[in-house]
């Protein structure tokens, strides 16, 4: 049974409290099944005055809506961070966590944001990373795999 407080207010994405118990939780159920978790991050920013901020939150939901299209309803979907949303693709192996983080880029570079929106995807899948959530949330954040900046596309490593 759902409970109304986890989600954001007309929203499927969890609340960052919700979303940290379902990670907690997720990790250590994939670490005693020695099943995959990826944990993909999505962070959105803007520059303003010459200065990268964060995203607004109705930006974020925007982001988040997108998303959501794109994933299983069992993938919970939420908030970690201001600024930065957090998918957990549950018993996922490489190669079906490369393919949804390609249906994500995909989706996100289709999408009409605002030229100025920056949009960070990163990922770190269990057992590779780590096995407690905050380093995974660090390893998937330290070194993103693409950044969209309002259609522009590039590899992280070659900027």
């Amino acid at each position: 049974m759902a409970r109304e407080w986890f989600y954001e207010r007309d929203s499927k994405t969890l609340t960052a409290a919700a979303f940290e118990f379902v990670l907690e939780t997720e990790l250590k159920r994939a670490v005693r099944s020695q099943n995959y978790l990826t944990l993909v991050t999505v962070e959105a920013s803007r520059e303003w005055e010459g200065m990268t901020v964060t995203a607004d939150d109705g930006t974020l939901e925007e982001v988040a809506k997108v998303i959501a299209r794109e994933i299983r309803d069992t993938d919970p979907l939420g908030h970690t961070d201001k600024g930065t949303l957090a998918l957990v693709l549950l018993d996922a192996d490489f190669d079906r966590s490369a393919c949804v983080i390609d249906r994500l880029v995909a989706r996100i570079e289709s999408y009409k944001f605002p030229t100025a929106l920056r949009i960070a995807v990163g990922a770190a899948c269990y057992p590779t990373h780590a096995v407690d959530a905050d380093s995974l949330k660090r390893s998937a954040m330290s070194r993103p795999l693409v950044n969209w900046r309002g259609g522009i596309k590039s590899l992280a490593d070659n900027n």
